[in-house]
């Protein structure tokens, strides 16, 4: 395999394995099951839809809630869902 070289640096780092790989399944459960019975959560994926699409718009609210979930157990608040769905 051949590494990509610009300028005799190497380039091109692919981070296909960034990541731990049970918790990105993890909150993706989480996200679906947040869709379930949460409308302002059901209007805010209907926007991430149509701007990038189902797939992406549920990996990004599972990205959103892990950054949530690692900041609630950080400075141990209660989750605020005011502050959740406020436009970054």
């Amino acid at each position: 395999m051949t590494v990509p070289q610009s300028a005799g640096k190497r380039s091109g780092a692919r981070n296909s394995k960034i990541g731990n790989v049970h918790l990105k399944w993890a909150f993706s459960e989480a996200a679906v099951l947040f869709l379930k019975d949460n409308p302002a959560a059901k209007a805010w994926h209907e926007r991430l839809v149509g701007r990038y699409g189902k797939s992406k718009a549920l990996s990004i609210m599972a990205q959103k809630l892990g950054r949530t979930v690692y900041f609630m157990l950080k400075r141990k608040e209660p989750f605020d869902p005011r502050k959740f769905f406020q436009e970054e």
